[in-house]
């Protein structure tokens, strides 16, 4: 059986990292978007519409191909904006000590990752290369993992001798040859690239906005990660653990839907749990006809499980909660 987790923000969430419904109130706080009527005007109407920050680039973006004479500035002052939001949040992962919610070595977070064949994330931070991809790795793992790592990089360390050996505040750029996956290493795939990597000519691997499945076809490293997804998730017999993500990125949603239909079975931690499912829906309100969505239709079909309660809880004292979740490690019956 294949064990494979994705993550989203809500997972970094449970140790301060901002949702994307969040960055909004960073965002206005920002010296580019205080001083610009037209780009706090422009945050608010894809706040209020649901896509968020990520809708409001996606507009810029989609305005600076039209017209780069004027509409870069405006681009840039978000972007900057943005990127400075995820330095704010890096700094603070970085300088999180403890990220443990137990004592106890069962029920240890760190000691859960590594029970996953594969671990593929949508976040662009630096938490699981600063607090999980370590020695412990190999040292408490239920897999016998050699350790962690980002496949098809190559690190640039830190000139800072006292940062020399980590991981978080090095840089990252993407192998020229031909990817390959080690063996017996337990693999970390950023499916949108990432707020320390760049491209050999210096431009950042980062994909937000608009167009993401067009944008990461057009990079070598996204596209071998998001084939590597396809082929994890259709494994004979896999199941997919999903921590914090809402089911936002259409591209991410096909490769899960078309694996779902060969087999595949899915859990799900959130703060709506399975009624996830229902949430995805835009005529679940009153006074709407109910047309289910294929999301729903898909989470109806694969789920197997899925818990409303945060890490610290269920790693923690919840004891029952912790129970359930890890369930979803136990053969199913009638599997060797």
């Amino acid at each position: 059986m294949t064990h494979v987790l994705l993550i989203g923000a809500g997972f970094s969430r449970n140790w301060g990292g901002w949702l994307a419904s969040e960055a909004l109130e960073y965002l206005l706080g920002s010296p580019e978007v205080i001083d610009d009527g037209q780009l706090r005007s422009l945050l608010w109407r894809h706040q209020e519409s649901g896509a968020g920050f990520e809708g409001a680039l996606e507009e810029l973006q989609a305005a600076y191909l039209r017209d780069p004479t004027n509409n870069a500035k405006r681009l840039m002052a978000l972007q900057t904006a943005i990127s400075r939001m995820f330095d704010d949040m890096n700094r603070a992962f970085l300088e999180l000590v403890d990220w443990e919610f137990s004592a106890d070595r069962e029920r240890k977070v760190q000691l859960f990752l590594t029970r996953f064949d594969a671990i593929f994330t949508l976040n662009q931070d630096i938490f699981l290369e600063r607090h999980y991809c370590n020695d412990n790795v190999m040292l408490l793992g239920m897999r016998r993992w050699s350790g962690a790592y980002l496949p098809g990089l190559k690190r640039s360390r830190s000139s800072e001798p006292l940062h020399h050996n980590c991981l978080a505040r090095s840089t990252w750029v993407p192998e020229e040859a031909a990817f390959s996956l080690h063996a017996g290493a337990q693999p970390i795939f950023k499916l949108h690239g990432s707020s320390n990597w760049s491209s050999p000519d210096g431009k950042p691997v980062l994909i937000m906005g608009g167009a993401k499945a067009q944008e990461i076809g057009r990079n070598p490293i996204l596209r071998w990660y998001s084939q590597k997804f396809d082929e994890y998730l259709l494994r004979p017999n896999a199941r997919l653990m999903v921590i914090g993500y809402g089911f936002r990125d259409p591209h991410i949603n096909t490769a899960i839907r078309a694996a779902v239909e060969k087999g595949l079975r899915v859990f799900i931690i959130a703060p709506d749990g399975a009624e996830l499912a229902f949430q995805l829906s835009p005529t679940r309100q009153r006074g709407q006809i109910v047309v289910p969505t294929d999301e729903e239709n898909m989470l109806k079909q694969a789920l197997i499980g899925a818990s409303r309660r945060s890490l610290a809880e269920i790693f923690g004292d919840d004891g029952a909660e912790f129970g359930k979740v890890m369930r979803f490690f136990r053969p199913r019956q009638g599997t060797p």
